[in-house]
């Protein structure tokens, strides 16, 4: 039986019972970070921090433990899971209130939430061939930014996207490529990799974050800019970015082939460096 954490307890995941009244099941009250966990250690685990506290802070959340301490609950949920390839999820809300009311009730305490998901993503039939986006209206909030639970429309993208035949959903707002329903969209063209500066309109990737950075210290030239699908479709290259996926080859939008239709070099080469630096970094 799957280990889980919450506040405070270590206990079988299906013992774990949060109050029906808490405002991140009423309201989507609360954020989420999800960490990747390559060879039994966290990958990237200061940026999910980081990340994990300015989104609790731009909704006035307190986080209940210091970063040391997240950092041991998830350490010793992968050691009690014995995981060896996948996922910490993190789950912080506003807490149980008296009653359902817009405005939260004085002094309410924080629920944290934390539990493993074995997933393969080293090794997958993906990696040799690429996978298919669909892409489709952004209908999202105005605050992309913070990594929120209100993930309703990621929900209707992602089902639209598998009823399309693909396996991600890039969303398009005003004609440009935000990013995927739950990854960071890149393009390679003639410029070097391109992706969407940080804003309002997109959440800061993690590992986005790390493999830009790979990417310059190679002489890649990373340039932040917004694009169009049709600049997609002309590209030499396409990819996507997340702590589930690493750096995953995007072979087909909409239907029709990138490039030609395989795995590009530079979206592979960034893989492997990204791995070899998660083997370097990991805690």
């Amino acid at each position: 039986m799957s280990i889980a954490y919450l506040n405070g307890a270590f206990l079988p995941l299906d013992q774990a019972r949060i109050s029906p009244l808490d405002r991140g099941f009423l309201f989507a009250d609360g954020i989420y970070e999800v960490a990747a966990v390559i060879y039994g250690k966290l990958v990237d685990s200061a940026s999910h921090l980081t990340r994990l506290r300015r989104s609790a802070a731009a909704l006035g959340i307190a986080v209940p433990l210091p970063d040391d301490a997240i950092e041991a609950v998830q350490k010793r949920l992968i050691a009690d899971n014995g995981l060896n390839e996948g996922l910490v999820y993190l789950q912080l809300t506003r807490g149980a209130d008296t009653s359902r009311d817009f405005l939260p009730g004085p002094a309410l305490q924080p629920t944290l939430f934390l539990f493993t998901q074995d997933k393969p993503f080293l090794d997958t039939p993906a990696v040799r061939t690429g996978i298919a986006v669909a892409t489709m209206p952004d209908l999202r909030w105005a605050r992309r930014d913070i990594k929120s639970t209100g993930l309703l429309a990621q929900a209707m993208a992602k089902q639209a996207a598998r009823d399309a035949g693909a396996q991600e959903a890039w969303m398009v707002e005003d004609g440009f490529v935000t990013e995927g329903a739950s990854s960071t969209a890149f393009i390679v063209a003639q410029e070097g990799i391109v992706t969407r500066p940080y804003s309002n309109a997109v959440l800061a990737g993690c590992t986005g974050a790390a493999l830009t950075a790979l990417a310059q210290e190679m002489g890649l030239a990373v340039v932040r800019r917004p694009f169009t699908v049709a600049e997609a479709l002309a590209a030499q290259e396409a990819f996507i970015t997340s702590a589930s996926t690493l750096c995953q080859s995007v072979v087909r939008i909409d239907g029709q082939p990138i490039g030609d239709g395989t795995p590009g070099p530079v979206a592979m080469r960034l893989r492997a460096l990204y791995i070899a630096f998660a083997r370097a970094t990991s805690v």
